[in-house]
């Protein structure tokens, strides 16, 4: 992933999914709320959330906005909770992880998400797919770094839905997903007596 629009595309396809369980399960009219990871004291605090969190965020509560799914801007009762989890994996010690692109890869994925947004242009939607496919047939992704998104959906301490995609991301960007560290704190002594 390597632009705010693959964030988006991922936003995209998380909100279908929600809105497609909670359809399954009755629960159409119930409203959500999603906190993300490293919210702060107060909700929707996200101060200190790495970059891809509060962007994740914001695209994730407008897409569930245009889903037509209630969505509240802090927690309520009798109200579901959608969480989301991010975890950057670095395999320093492995080398450099190897992930061929093989031609189709790609068509399933940004046909099945255009198709849902786009619904009029199917066709161009999977013969650009096609292209990308054919034109990144050769790329391979050498890099250290993974990053692992969780998202679930919760009521009373019960999972309703929970799933996990793996992504890779270039090295450089690995710092966009990881929330920065809390500041050191230093005591001041003064040298009066």
């Amino acid at each position: 992933m390597q632009a705010v629009h693959h964030w988006d595309v991922l936003a995209l396809d998380v909100a279908n999914e929600i809105n497609n369980e909670l359809i399954r399960q009755g629960y159409l009219e119930t409203p959500v709320y999603v906190r993300s990871p490293g919210s702060g004291e107060r909700q929707g605090d996200l101060s200190g959330a790495a970059p891809f969190d509060e962007a994740f965020h914001d695209l994730l509560v407008t897409r569930l906005v245009q889903f037509g799914v209630p969505t509240l801007n802090s927690p309520g009762q009798n109200g579901l909770v959608v969480e989301y989890k991010v975890q950057v994996i670095n395999h320093r010690d492995s080398g450099n992880i190897s992930q061929k692109v093989w031609p189709g890869m790609l068509t399933l994925l940004g046909s099945g998400i255009t198709v849902l947004r786009y619904v009029p242009s199917d066709y161009l939607a999977l013969l650009g797919s096609m292209f990308a496919d054919v034109a990144t047939s050769t790329y391979e992704n050498t890099g250290r770094y993974e990053v692992v998104i969780s998202t679930s959906i919760v009521s009373d301490d019960r999972y309703l839905m929970h799933r996990s995609d793996i992504y890779y991301i270039d090295d450089p960007d690995f710092w966009q997903y990881q929330a920065a560290p809390p500041a050191t704190e230093i005591e001041l002594i003064s040298a009066q007596r």
